[in-house]
């Protein structure tokens, strides 16, 4: 009692959290906001017995569940001063005990184990730090001494699946959640509803499940690239599935055992291909396959979405419910009757706000239910109601605005939480969607952007993963994603931002691997791969090379400088070099004098392009300005990502002219660019070059044309070089890279000899 007391004082007087020396001997993710360990550890052996105030104990199973233990006796004991003196301990806090509602204590010494806490829920978290220590301890039969006081970061801290695009069995998602627990976190959004495939039991409309669960695809492309049909359940192409109103019920009874809330997501107004292909009559059009928008001018949209809602609220209790909002093709709307009509009856401007009057009617039926809405950013377009929560994924400027509006947000960028991005270089990966977010930039996240204002930082409710699954074609394939990126998200929300620290998260993972393993998850396994991070100094004309791995040990690097490919008796990397001349680079990391990762190659240019003028004939696009004029100038090359603000994109032809001021005599031009299909990325179908004196008259000298195909899915980084028989005088370079795709052209650097 009195060390408990103790310690939630000195919770309450904390400007930041006290890490001591020992507590790097304990691998706990997230880590805790103050731990003391010390020496020793108590014989689990010895106690058979777990004690529990009547209101914890159906949590007192839960380690037993962990545990793999049936030998564990509970016993309900009502009063303090009834405890056991020893033994595993479970007890409810008091009033007059605590300063926060939110923390937990947690007691590991020679008397056994006390845990303290005021709520359910912060018995629940304390009860899961202990069966957390269990899971990485060696030994298994002794917890080791220390003292814990832990509360959470954030409030929300979630997580996201997507059985729509493919179906995910109960037992996955019930996994799903037993590691969600042991990792603190509090929600998961399940994504049930989209063109792929409707996933919930709805009694007042059966061919949600008869059809619209149905697809004639098992893969989300092939079916996306085939016709996008629903086939009727019991057909032999038939795939898909859904969850009964039973299931479902009996998996929110499930997680909310363990300390998650499940929130479902039911698609509106877009993304419902698959219901307006058995309701055709709620579209614009009133013909199936003709739209993914309901149509907003009906009354009988709203009517269906009110029938589906009370069903669902039936099931769910969160006090959220997510209805998308996002993505909203609105063309049907402008030239629909129905909707024009309803537009003049409103009073509404213009489409977007008759999508926020669309919003609008949801959040009013939610809240006369006593719930509350979350959709997209988009649901801000056109004016969003005083009780709705934003999840923002474009970015943060939707959670920034929405925050500093007033209204509740959830961070979700996809630039650092989407987790169908890929994890480590694209080309060694199975396909998904593009984008690139290694485990250290999920974990240099953080929810609240500066710009929100100082009065409004409180409404970031915390964060939320996203694992969107058109490439996820099977539930080992979620795990890979989501996995071990999800415990970077944990202390991401959990922890204090100033106690964290990379290397020691990823020291303290290795642990965690381990666990991981003992629970069956197919999780991704660090690369062997090289990964390298080129700095050019303009005052010294000089490259610094940084390699690095996701190895723990980086001393299995070895590379080269003269050409030849490393092996186990080249250069052992120790820390960054410097080059002042043109150089190719080739590294590889080797374990036990065996190479175990392919060989990366890094052209180190030090050219004449860098620093001049340069002017841009056509615009870069303003979503991919990197590095704006500097960008193809600067002397450094993009990485493995168009998001990293060194590859700059175009959504036309890209045309640039380069001043050297005096004449150069120029044997040399390239220019590196990248291809992926999945997010509309494309080869130029050809890169010419031109020269002139004046800046006005250019010759043409000469033309690469494109050879990689756009049909490959996969990342392609190329190199377009015009070698010249014999250089060329000129004082202006004009850069030419024809856009015949109608997608992206990025280009990470203009290379000139």
């Amino acid at each position: 009692m009195r060390i408990y007391s103790l310690l939630l004082s000195l919770l309450g007087i904390l400007l930041y959290p006290i890490i001591s020396e020992a507590q790097q001997q304990i691998d706990l993710i997230p880590k805790p906001w103050k731990m003391q360990a010390t020496v020793g550890s108590y014989p689990l052996a010895e106690s058979p017995i777990i004690a529990a105030s009547p209101e914890f104990m159906e949590l007192a199973t839960l380690y037993t569940e962990y545990q793999n233990s049936t030998k564990w006796k509970l016993k309900s004991v009502k009063k303090e001063r009834q405890f056991p003196k020893k033994g595993i301990r479970l007890i409810k806090a008091m009033a007059n005990e605590t300063r926060d509602s939110n923390a937990y204590s947690l007691q590991i010494d020679a008397s056994g184990v006390l845990l303290k806490a005021p709520t359910r829920q912060t018995a629940v978290e304390g009860l899961f730090t202990l069966i957390q220590l269990g899971l990485i301890n060696t030994n298994k039969q002794e917890l080791p001494f220390l003292q814990i006081v832990d509360k959470p970061n954030f409030a929300y801290r979630g997580m996201h699946l997507d059985p729509s695009r493919h179906f995910l069995p109960i037992p996955f998602i019930e996994k799903f959640i037993d590691v969600m627990a042991i990792y603190k976190f509090n929600n998961l959004h399940l994504h049930l509803t989209d063109a792929a495939g409707w996933r919930i039991e709805v009694k007042k409309y059966p061919a949600l499940t008869q059809k619209a669960a149905w697809r004639s695809h098992v893969k989300w492309k092939d079916w996306w690239n085939n016709g996008r049909q629903y086939v009727e359940q019991g057909t032999a192409n038939a795939s898909g599935g859904f969850y009964t109103q039973q299931q479902a019920q009996a998996l929110v009874a499930y997680a909310a055992r363990k300390g998650i809330n499940i929130i479902p997501e039911i698609e509106f107004p877009a993304h419902s291909e698959e219901v307006l292909a058995v309701y055709p009559a709620l579209a614009c059009s009133g013909h199936a396959y003709t739209q993914g928008e309901f149509c907003i001018g009906n009354p009988q949209t709203f009517e269906f979405m009110e029938n589906v809602l009370e069903e669902m609220l039936a099931i769910f209790p969160s006090e959220y419910i997510h209805i998308g909002g996002d993505e909203a093709d609105k063309r049907h709307w402008a030239t629909c009757a129905k909707c024009q009509s309803l537009m003049q009856r409103k009073n509404l401007k213009n489409v977007d706000e008759l999508q926020s009057y669309a919003i609008k009617q949801m959040d009013a039926y939610l809240q006369s239910k006593g719930r509350k809405l979350i959709g997209w950013d988009e649901i801000l377009e056109g004016g969003l109601s005083s009780g709705a929560t934003v999840m923002s994924w474009r970015g943060e400027q939707g959670g920034i605005l929405a925050a500093n509006a007033g209204h509740d947000v959830i961070m979700t960028p996809g630039s650092h939480l989407y987790f169908d991005s890929y994890q480590t270089d694209p080309r060694t990966q199975p396909e998904t969607i593009g984008g690139y977010t290694p485990l250290e930039k999920v974990y240099s996240y953080y929810p609240i952007p500066e710009s929100i204002s100082a009065d409004k930082k409180h409404h970031i409710l915390g964060a939320q993963a996203t694992l969107w699954a058109e490439y996820m074609n099977n539930y080992q394939q979620v795990e890979y994603m989501a996995f071990p990126r999800s415990l970077a998200l944990s202390e991401v929300n959990w922890s204090p931002k100033e106690s964290k620290n990379f290397e020691d998260f990823k020291r303290r993972l290795q642990t965690h691997y381990r666990l991981l393993q003992n629970l069956g998850i197919n999780y991704y396994r660090p690369s062997y791969n090289v990964a390298y991070q080129v700095d050019y100094n303009a005052h010294k004309y000089s490259n610094t090379v940084h390699l690095s791995t996701e190895q723990m040990d980086a001393s299995g690097i070895r590379y080269t400088l003269n050409g030849k490919k490393p092996t186990a008796q080249s250069i052992a990397y120790k820390a960054p070099f410097e080059r002042t001349i043109p150089t190719k680079v080739q590294a590889a990391y080797f374990l036990d004098s065996v190479q175990v990762g392919p060989i990366v190659e890094i052209e180190l240019d030090v050219h004449k392009a860098i620093g001049r003028r340069i002017h841009y004939n056509k615009p870069w696009s303003d979503n991919y300005p990197a590095q704006k004029e500097a960008t193809l100038i600067n002397g450094i090359k993009g990485g493995l990502t168009y998001q990293d603000q060194q590859w700059q994109g175009f959504l036309n032809d890209i045309d640039i002219t380069i001043d050297f001021e005096r004449r150069e005599e120029i044997s040399t031009v390239a220019m590196n660019f990248m291809q992926m299909t999945g997010p509309g990325v494309f080869m130029p179908a050809e890169f010419s070059v031109l020269i002139s004196d004046n800046g006005r008259d250019f010759r043409p000298i000469g033309t690469v044309k494109n050879e990689v195909s756009d049909q490959d899915p996969s990342l392609i980084i190329k190199r377009f070089e015009l070698n010249l028989p014999k250089s060329e005088p000129g004082r202006y370079l004009r850069i030419q890279a024809k856009n015949n795709k109608g997608g992206f052209l990025f280009a990470d650097e203009l290379i000139v000899y």
